[in-house]
């Protein structure tokens, strides 16, 4: 069971063969790039202004069990991923561990800093790729939230636009550090569509906050890697996309700013939530004791 899991993971000819090239990789252009994203961008707001005016209302439009088979789906794909470029990261150490040792290298290096050279072929850059295009899926939940509470929220616009963007220079310029994100990543997607698909079906949820303090825990190692790719590259000569690592440490650091000001504002509103029950609970309490 567990060589057959493996072979398919990260033996299998379409995964040790793969070529980010126009023949084996949908979806690998520039202009597909920037369409798929404004067409996702304008069907959002689309969606949003429709609804708007077809519904005055606010009450939120039911979906039945359409965002539970949607986060299922996506923690089975996360973990799938997950699994097979950890499978093929150790497959690529054991396949070249003999010219780390010629330049002095450990896995932990290559795993935050690609060789000068380095093309986007083999294992790790298949499962990149299937990483890219479940990207596309993740921003399903964009328009669910437009159905369900009539509201667009532009951090949910950035942050989705972005992180397709950001998986297309991962492959397009072999950029280091893309392995570590990929299994960091899909390790905590597994982990919040599984709570999602949890809570979806009526479950009950132990935690408010649980998916927010995911994301913080993701974005935090998130920095401490891109701290890690800076030294290795001053230290070691040189790590491969370091241009594409540099435009993609300036998105996540928008990214940073932008989900640390959602969270702010959260907590402010939580706390107004709490004080105005605090005085409402004070004001019965006290006309209580006045018909005592």
């Amino acid at each position: 069971m567990i060589q057959t899991l493996r072979y398919y993971l990260s033996e299998h000819p379409s995964i040790v063969g793969f070529r980010w090239t126009d023949s084996q990789s949908w979806g690998n252009t520039w202009v597909f790039l920037f369409i798929s994203i404004l067409a996702y961008i304008m069907l959002s707001v689309f969606l949003h202004l429709f609804l708007l005016l077809l519904f005055r209302h606010r009450r939120p439009l039911p979906l039945g069990p359409i965002p539970a088979v949607h986060s299922l789906s996506m923690a089975l794909i996360s973990f799938t991923i997950f699994a097979g470029i950890l499978l093929s990261a150790a497959a690529e150490i054991r396949d070249t561990r003999w010219f780390w040792r010629r330049y002095k290298t450990t896995p932990f290096q290559w795993l935050l800093c690609f060789p000068l050279g380095t093309r986007p072929s083999g294992r790790v850059f298949f499962w990149s790729y299937i990483f890219y295009l479940s990207r596309f899926l993740h921003t399903f939940r964009t328009f669910f939230t437009i159905i369900r509470r009539r509201k667009l929220s532009f951090y949910q616009l950035f942050n989705h636009s972005i992180l397709i963007f950001m998986s297309f220079l991962w492959l397009e310029f072999s950029q280091s550090l893309q392995v570590l994100a990929i299994i960091l990543t899909t390790s905590i997607y597994s982990v919040v569509y599984g709570y999602r698909f949890w809570t979806a079906v009526g479950l009950p949820s132990k935690c408010f906050h649980f998916v927010n303090h995911c994301q913080i825990v993701l974005l935090g190692c998130n920095v401490i890697c891109h701290v890690g790719v800076l030294l290795l590259h001053f230290l070691r000569g040189g790590c491969n996309g370091i241009g594409a690592w540099v435009l993609n440490s300036v998105l996540n650091g928008a990214i940073l700013f932008f989900f640390l000001n959602f969270y702010v504002k959260l907590h402010l509103e939580k706390r107004k939530i709490s004080a105005a029950g605090k005085e409402t609970q004070t004001l019965v309490d006290s006309l209580k004791d006045k018909d005592n």
